[in-house]
């Protein structure tokens, strides 16, 4: 942590010097800005288009900065970054390789695995149908899955479907993440239940899980007649224009621009094969995507897509459902931590930067899966989503929502002064 303040410490006197000499920059786009639309622009008009450039360019230097230290220093091999702030996608870029072994660089449309970052697709998802009334959050597990069986009758029949995203159930912690991994169907899996003793009852326990999430993508099969790719693809990616978006193996591999996931040994990172584990388990970790398509995904979220889903309704799914006591994770030792909580495919930290300051929410989720290691963060209270996208397993993914978002606020809260006369 130590390393990181004095770090985010040097970019921050970067950034100053950058800004004390921008007067004379001129963003690339700000020509054909001010000469379209309208031929008279205010100077305020001007001035803002022109901070707006100079703000975008030392994000860039600063992310520069700070990825190729983390390449230079081994932590990762390659990054997708993307950052959005309203209703505008402010960076969305690649750094470092796709292969350590390779001369292609990560870009904006290079694609990841995400890993447990699919259950927000899915939690949203859920919300939409729950929207139209196609399911509801206190629906029964059984009413859609009659051979599901877990403990006893009295028991099963408790299990709904705001259980299953919120990791409430009363399974034990990764219950049958091993037939997962094994690529048994989730309609086989789902009546095997009866194998397993529950912990709690419904309702009343947080524990992780794949297995048991997932049986929400065979209620939504039965509630609506469609698979999970067909309800997300048709409902948001094609809709937010997510062109890169997939949710197999096959495409995947058959895609030209890839990151390919690393194993570090012995100080050295290896490239590894695509496997083709969790898309029988599409709703808890089965999406692969660019940070370009994670861009688009989180300008949603923060609600500046209304015509394809209601914003109130989105935010079902980011009100917390259970509390996530401890102090053990990652995300429980950022700086200003107060608490966190789960939601539906979301956690929930709310942090307090200083005594002054007022308390702020994050949405938040981590995803790891073949060996690539991500994490997306919004901060609705700021209208800002970052999402990073690692083909590496780096413990740089323990700090870097904080380290950015730190950068970010550098940049952006910054009293940047422009010339009476642009």
């Amino acid at each position: 942590m130590q390393r990181t303040k004095l770090f985010i410490g040097t970019i921050v006197i970067v950034l100053i010097l950058f800004v004390l000499t921008a007067s004379s920059f001129k963003p690339e786009h700000s020509k054909t800005i001010i000469s379209n639309s309208n031929p008279v622009k205010t100077l305020a008009e001007k001035r803002e288009i022109k901070l707006y450039g100079i703000r975008q360019q030392a994000l860039k230097s600063a992310l520069t900065i700070y990825f190729d230290q983390a390449i230079k220093s081994g932590d990762i091999v390659g990054a997708g970054v993307s950052i959005v702030s309203g209703d505008s996608v402010i960076l969305s870029n690649g750094f470092g390789k796709r292969s350590v072994k390779g001369i292609e660089n990560v870009d904006g449309e290079t694609l990841f695995r995400l890993g447990s970052i699919s259950k927000g697709f899915t939690g949203v998802l859920a919300a939409n149908l729950e929207s139209e009334g196609k399911i509801h959050w206190n629906d029964k597990v059984v009413e859609f899955i009659p051979d599901f069986k877990f403990g006893n009758k009295i028991n099963t029949e408790k299990v709904e479907i705001a259980h299953l995203l919120s990791h409430t159930s009363g399974t034990p912690y990764h219950s049958f993440t091993n037939l997962v991994e094994a690529g048994i169907s989730m309609s086989k899996i789902a009546g095997r239940f009866n194998e397993v003793q529950p912990i709690a009852e419904p309702g009343l326990q947080y524990s992780y899980q794949n297995a048991m999430f997932s049986l929400s993508q065979e209620i939504m099969l039965k509630a609506t007649g469609k698979d999970i790719q067909t309800l997300l693809a048709d409902k948001f990616f094609k809709p937010l224009n997510m062109q890169s978006v997939s949710m197999d193996h096959q495409t995947l591999i058959n895609s030209d621009n890839v990151a390919l996931p690393h194993m570090k040994s012995r100080g050295h990172w290896r490239a590894l094969s695509l496997t083709d584990k969790y898309y029988n388990a599409i709703a808890a970790g089965g999406i692969n995507a660019s940070s370009l398509d994670m861009a688009k995904w989180m300008r949603f979220l923060l609600g500046h897509n209304p015509e394809v889903m209601a914003k109130d309704a989105v935010e079902q799914v980011f009100k917390p459902y259970i509390a996530l006591n401890g102090h053990s994770k990652y995300y429980q030792r950022w700086p200003g931590h107060l608490t966190s909580a789960y939601g539906f495919g979301w956690r929930i930290h709310t942090l307090k930067e200083n005594e002054k300051s007022a308390e702020e929410t994050i949405w938040h989720h981590g995803g790891s899966v073949n060996n690539y290691r991500n994490e997306i963060a919004l901060f609705p209270d700021s209208d800002l989503g970052i999402c990073v996208l690692l083909n590496g397993n780096s413990k740089l993914a323990r700090t870097v929502i904080p380290d950015i978002h730190a950068i970010v606020k550098s940049i952006y809260e910054q009293d940047i002064s422009t010339p009476r006369s642009l």
